[in-house]
């Protein structure tokens, strides 16, 4: 349901978007209903410039009475030299070939508009062509001074346009200008709009239905960190061994007033990321661990896409409510989760060489990512959390990881390092480069610079749970380092 929700409200997504963009081109026609190229200049030194061959495989006219345009071409001339007047046809391919046969003319092969360019084919010849107002075999034709004009509706056949000076004479300079008229954009606006209205309402339902029964079978997750075990063993790139003691497993729990801990004891964040550095790592994998996470950036681009619809609901849900659905809630954080796992793996912070495992629960993996669920939350926040509480992390964050696509959108980074989304270097993912290029020419993986990096990503992932509506708790401006969530916090401890 819901990768099929995915496809289809990206279909309907693409449909809605261009059928506003057609509504937008048709109300936005010109007065006389043509949609008109800028006039420019073509010159040559030949006696005639042509179109090549335009082949229109039917027929564009409709019966009489009808009353509805498919499509009509107009093209209008203006010489360059006001004294000289401008000849403009239309006509089979066949009699412009037979009219103009060993007369030196031009064919225009290639036009850019952005700057304007254009491209002719040279055919020679030796004769002097005839007035081409003397000839009965146009199909549209004008000429005289000023601008000509000539309309044309489009049917089956093999066709040519010709300019050239009504006299016949060499030395051809004219502002060509061309337009079309088409009653069509109007019924296709409406089409794709309803269309993708209706594809995308489904695809909505089919995502928010898929996203709660996943988030169903989401048991609440205990308020721990996960567990960091051995990894396997590393491909034959070598293996190295990380500098600095390896974290033990249990070192990484932090227990919270919920399990027991001192009341007292309140967590720095209700978002607890950590990621344990292998006591082992391959030289060069990281260099290909982008390529080998493609499967994963695959279904989270679909996991991502129900992400975004099931915020804007549950959105709605606190907003009337005051509570963030449940299910949706731990599939939220399951996407989460499963992000921070393949960045830790391939891109934010290269971590680890144990492949990410495809799921959205937790797992004995070793980065996990967990947000411990609110009974209640602010009706009100909802309005300006996203956009303006934030501000302050989000440009903090912009300087840290160069935008906050990063986490989001790795696949559309232009170096596999996770620079992703912008097209400014961020200071993780040089972090992530120089790590990756010590850990290739030394063996060695720096303890100080993961702690870092660490702190980089807890901070963006906090961040990220607060703008997505999961919590009320407003993000620290700390950079907690290390692999685990740093000491709860003491609250109205005793003093003395």
């Amino acid at each position: 349901m819901l990768v099929l929700g995915t496809v289809l409200g990206l279909v309907g997504a693409g449909m809605l978007t261009g059928g506003t963009a057609l509504a937008v081109v048709t109300a936005s026609q010109q007065d006389d209903g043509y949609f008109t190229s800028p006039a420019e200049t073509f010159a040559v030194d030949s006696y005639a410039i042509t179109t090549p061959k335009l082949d229109v495989g039917m027929d564009f006219g409709v019966p009489t009475g009808v009353g509805f345009d498919l499509a009509t071409v107009r093209l209008q001339a203006t010489a360059v030299d006001s004294d000289r007047d401008v000849f403009i046809g239309i006509a089979p391919r066949a009699d412009v070939d037979a009219y103009l046969a060993d007369v030196n003319h031009s064919e225009l092969r290639e036009v850019e508009s952005r700057p304007f360019r254009d491209d002719y084919l040279n055919v020679p010849g030796t004769q002097t062509p005839g007035a081409p107002t003397d000839e009965s075999f146009w199909t549209e034709s004008a000429s005289g001074a000023g601008t000509q004009e000539i309309i044309w509706k489009p049917a089956a056949g093999n066709w040519s346009v010709v300019v050239m000076n009504a006299d016949a004479s060499e030395g051809v300079a004219v502002n060509l200008a061309a337009g079309v008229h088409t009653d069509l954009l109007g019924p296709i606006a409406v089409g794709l709009l309803v269309g993708g209205g209706i594809l995308f309402l489904i695809g909505v339902l089919l995502v928010v239905a898929g996203a709660i029964g996943l988030g169903r079978n989401l048991a609440p997750a205990p308020r721990t960190p996960g567990i960091a075990v051995a990894s396997p063993q590393p491909p034959a790139f070598g293996r190295v061994d990380a500098t600095g003691p390896v974290t033990p497993p249990l070192a990484a729990a932090v227990a919270p007033a919920s399990v027991g801990a001192d009341a007292s004891l309140k967590p720095i964040s209700p978002a607890t990321l950590t990621g344990h550095l292998d006591p082992v790592l391959s030289r060069g994998l990281w260099l290909i661990k982008w390529l080998l996470a493609v499967p994963h950036f695959v279904l989270l681009a679909c996991l991502w896409f129900a992400f975004l619809v099931t915020t804007i609901v549950a959105a709605f849900a606190i907003l009337f409510t005051g509570r963030y659905p449940r299910s949706i809630f731990h599939f939220n954080v399951g996407v989460l989760r499963w992000s921070w796992r393949v960045s830790f793996y391939a891109y934010s912070a290269l971590g680890t060489d144990r492949y990410p495992p495809f799921t959205l629960a937790r797992t004995d993996y070793p980065a996990d990512f967990d947000v411990e669920y609110p009974e209640r939350l602010s009706r009100g926040l909802v309005l300006v959390k996203s956009w303006l509480l934030a501000i302050p992390h989000l440009v903090l964050l912009t300087v840290l990881v160069g935008g906050m696509s990063t986490w989001a959108d790795p696949w559309r980074g232009d170096d596999g390092a996770g620079i992703g989304g912008t097209d400014e270097v961020s200071l993780l993912g040089l972090l992530v480069v120089v790590a990756g290029v010590i850990l290739l020419f030394t063996g060695r993986y720096q303890r100080p610079l993961f702690n870092f990096i660490m702190g980089v990503n807890r901070w963006v992932f906090r961040v990220i749970t607060y703008t997505a509506l999961l919590r009320d708790d407003y993000p620290p401006f700390r950079l907690d380092q290390g692999p685990t969530e740093p000491a709860p916090e003491s609250v109205g401890a005793p003093q003395g």
